[in-house]
This record gives C-alpha cells, sequence and structure tokens, in this order.
C-alpha cells in the first residue's frame, strides 16, 4: 500500500472517530425523560425548602432602625421616676438616667426595649419599659437625573417607581426612559442597581413589573443620547456657512 493511500484511510478513520466520539458526547448531555422528572422534583422541593425558611435580607415590612439624631420616650410602668426622653447622639449613644450610656443606634425599637431592660436590670428588678419613637428620620426617596424636580422625598405608603417619577416632576424631554436606574441599600457594604424599563411599560400599558420602593432607594434617570449630542448641534441662532465658490 502507497503513503498515498495510507494517509487518506487515517484520514477517514480519524474523520469516524470523530463523530462518534461527538456522538456519544451529545446522547450523554442529554438526560432521560425520568432523570428529567426526578431533578424537576428535587428542585421543586429544594424551593418549597428555601420558601418556609424565607428571605434572609430585604424584607419589605423590616423594623425601622435608629438613626443619629433620633428622639424617644421612655417609659417604666412600675418606676415612673425613671420615664425620660432621650436623643441618639452623634456617637451612637444614649444617656440613660441612673443606667449610664449605652450604643443603641441601629437597633429596631424591640431591640432598643431588651436592651434598656439589661442596662436596667442592674438597679431594677424585671422592669417593664416601653418604647415610643418621638422624633426620627422619617421614610424617604432620592430622585435624581433627567426629573422635573431632584431631591428627596418624603415616601408615604406604597409608592411605585413611576408614581416617584411623577412626583419628582415627571420625566425631563432629556430623558432616556427606557433606562431608569434603581438604586437599593442591601446592607452597609452592598448597593444593588436595577434597570427599569418604564418606555417598555408606559407603551405596554402594563405596570405590573413597576416596582414598589423602599425607604432610601434611590432613582436615577440618565440622559437620552440625543440631548448628548444637542449642544453640538448647529441651531437657528448660530447660522450657516455658506461657500460662495
Amino acid at each position: 500500500m502507497n503513503k498515498r493511500c495510507l494517509g487518506l484511510l487515517l484520514m477517514v478513520a480519524t474523520a469516524t472517530a470523530l463523530c462518534v466520539a461527538q456522538e456519544g458526547s451529545t446522547i450523554s448531555s442529554q438526560p432521560s425523560a425520568t432523570a428529567d422528572k426526578a431533578e424537576t422534583k428535587a428542585v421543586m422541593s429544594e424551593n418549597a425548602g428555601n420558601a418556609s425558611v424565607g428571605p434572609t435580607f430585604q424584607q419589605r415590612y423590616s423594623r425601622y432602625k435608629l438613626e443619629f439624631g433620633d428622639q424617644f420616650d421612655v417609659s417604666f410602668e412600675l418606676s415612673p421616676e425613671f420615664n425620660q426622653t432621650v436623643t441618639v447622639q452623634p456617637d451612637g449613644y444614649i444617656t440613660l438616667r441612673g443606667a449610664g450610656d449605652v450604643h443603641v443606634v441601629g437597633q429596631t425599637v424591640p431591640q432598643l426595649t431588651e436592651t434598656l431592660r439589661q442596662a436596667y436590670g442592674k438597679i431594677l428588678k424585671d422592669p417593664v419599659i416601653s418604647v415610643v419613637l418621638k422624633d426620627f428620620e422619617k421614610p424617604y426617596f432620592i430622585a435624581d437625573g433627567q426629573v422635573g424636580k431632584p431631591g428627596k422625598y418624603e415616601l408615604r405608603g406604597e409608592t411605585t417607581l413611576t408614581q416617584a417619577i411623577a412626583m419628582a416632576g415627571g420625566f425631563q424631554d432629556s430623558a432616556k426612559h427606557s433606562q431608569v436606574l434603581l438604586f437599593r441599600r442591601v446592607n452597609s457594604d452592598w448597593v444593588s442597581a436595577k434597570i427599569i424599563n418604564v418606555k417598555e411599560m408606559e407603551k405596554k400599558g402594563d405596570l405590573h413589573e413597576d416596582p414598589y420602593l423602599h425607604p432610601g432607594d434611590m432613582l436615577f434617570v440618565p440622559k437620552n443620547r440625543l440631548s448628548k449630542v444637542k449642544p453640538f448641534l448647529p441651531t437657528a441662532s448660530m447660522g450657516t456657512f455658506l461657500n460662495p465658490y
């Protein structure tokens, strides 16, 4: 057998081996219907288990946490002589009558109540304490970018993104309706960002995907492409230059 025939046979053998290998990998990568059903049941079971645990952060109805400068009343049912109005200092501490300084910033009202019970438990037996917020940071959202009136707005009740834009004066002509950014703080180190296509929602007349705002959210409306190049476009006041030749 000459070298030409031998080379041709080697090429055919190689191509056949590649086809068989590719076919085998394709077949092995497609699980059977029984495997699919088993896997689906496992995923559904896992999701059901996770659902029973509940979300780990960013709950919609999360409790208010104390901020610097917040003021609240502390009342003692059995020891009214300790009743007082307390203000959270810039360092996060409060000064309690008869119990000294306690760090409370970032605590919810139930957590604060328990902290006060522990502090006064050193001088009182099983103190019964109630806490009522008096002056505190009202829920708010911030609207920035290409809206009529950028600024900080009080968040009252359930407010959606499109409603917040309307409260901020609506879109300017330079706004890019299709890429509204919604920033939401997840924790002290992480802020999530989501792009909302308000233009598409309004075009379809369907606001089911219009998200509700959380306290502290910020929406930012960027400029559209035309507004970015508009300063460089000729206007009537600029006139035109005609070449006489």
